[in-house]
C-alpha cells in the first residue's frame, strides 16, 4: 500500500495519519473503522467476485466505499496497520456454531498487532457484533468493552473432543458474555491462506453468508444498525431495538446509501433456493 493509498484510506475512516503506531492510535482506527466500513455480504448475492488481493479490496473498500466480511475487513485493516508501521500477524479462526461445534478450517481471519509502545492485541473488525476496541493479546481475565465482556482463554476440548493446538502453542478460544465466539490459532498466516474459506462461504449451501443478507456498523453512539434483507434494525448502546421491515426497493436502495453509505443499482436477493438448504 503506498501513501496515496495509505491516505485514502483514512480519510475514508475519517482519520489523520498518526506520527507512531501506537495503543492509543490503534483503538481509535478500529472503532472508526467499525463505525465506517460495514460488515456485509452483498458480493455473494451481487454476483459480484471476492478476490484476496490487496489492490481488489483497496478498490472495493476504498474507491467503492463498500464494506465485506472477515477475509476483506480485517485483510485491509491490516495491510493499513502494517503500512502505518505496526507489527502485523495474521491468524486463522474457527467459529463456534450450533452445540458448539466449530466451523471449517480458515472459517474466519482476525489479527495479532504489536505496537510501538508495548503489548499485543487482538484487532478484529470482521466478526460483525464483536469488540469495539482491540483485546490485550495475553491478558486471561476479563475485559470490559462496549460489546461486550470478552476473555481470551487457553482452549479446551471442542465438541468433538479435539484439543487444538499448532506447532507446540495452544489455541486461544474468544469468549464473549461468556459465549465462546471462535478458536484462534496463533500461527502465522499469508492473506492467500483464506481464499478456500473465501471459496467456502461464497458458494457453500451451508454457509449463512449464502442463505442470508447481512450489512451492519456500529453507530456513532455506541449502538449499532443492521440491514438483513428488509428487516432494518437499530439498537441502541442501551440495548433498545427498534425493528422496521421495508416494503418498496427503493426504500432499501435508500436504507444502504443513508445509513451504510453504499449505491447500488440493483437490491440484492438471496438466491432462490439457497436459503434454508444444507450440505
Amino acid at each position: 500500500m503506498d501513501s496515496a493509498e495509505v491516505d485514502a484510506y483514512l480519510r475514508r475512516l475519517g482519520a489523520e495519519r498518526p506520527a507512531w503506531p501506537t495503543v492509543d492510535v490503534l483503538r481509535e482506527l478500529h472503532l472508526r473503522h467499525l463505525q465506517r466500513v460495514p460488515f456485509e455480504n452483498l458480493s455473494i448475492h451481487l454476483g459480484e467476485e471476492i478476490v484476496l488481493e490487496e489492490k481488489r479490496l483497496l478498490d472495493k473498500v476504498v474507491a467503492a466505499r463498500r464494506g465485506g466480511f472477515c477475509y476483506e475487513l480485517n485483510g485491509m485493516f491490516g495491510a493499513l496497520l502494517t503500512a502505518l508501521g505496526y507489527d502485523v500477524t495474521l491468524l486463522a479462526a474457527r467459529v463456534y456454531g450450533d452445540e458448539g461445534r466449530l466451523g471449517i478450517p480458515y472459517d474466519h481471519l482476525a489479527l495479532k498487532v504489536r505496537t510501538v509502545d508495548g503489548g499485543e492485541w487482538l484487532a478484529d473488525v470482521g466478526f460483525g457484533a464483536h469488540s469495539h476496541y482491540p483485546l490485550a493479546f495475553e491478558a486471561r481475565a476479563e475485559q470490559r468493552d462496549p460489546g461486550g465482556v470478552f476473555r481470551i482463554v487457553e482452549a479446551g476440548p471442542d465438541a468433538a473432543g479435539v484439543r487444538g493446538e499448532a506447532a507446540g502453542a495452544p489455541d486461544l478460544d474468544v469468549v464473549r458474555n461468556g459465549s465462546p465466539q471462535y478458536r484462534l490459532e496463533t500461527r502465522p498466516r499469508v492473506l492467500g491462506d483464506f481464499v478456500a474459506g473465501v471459496w467456502w462461504h461464497s458458494t457453500s449451501a451451508a454457509s449463512h453468508f449464502v442463505r442470508s443478507l447481512v450489512c451492519s456498523r456500529v453507530t456513532e453512539d455506541g449502538g449499532r444498525v443492521t440491514l438483513s434483507g428488509r428487516a432494518l434494525t437499530v439498537t441502541a448502546a442501551d440495548g433498545a431495538r427498534e425493528v422496521r421491515e421495508l416494503g418498496s426497493d427503493t426504500e432499501v436502495l435508500a436504507a444502504y446509501r443513508e445509513r451504510f453509505g453504499i449505491e447500488l443499482a440493483v437490491v440484492p436477493v438471496v438466491r432462490e433456493g439457497a436459503a434454508g438448504r444444507e450440505g
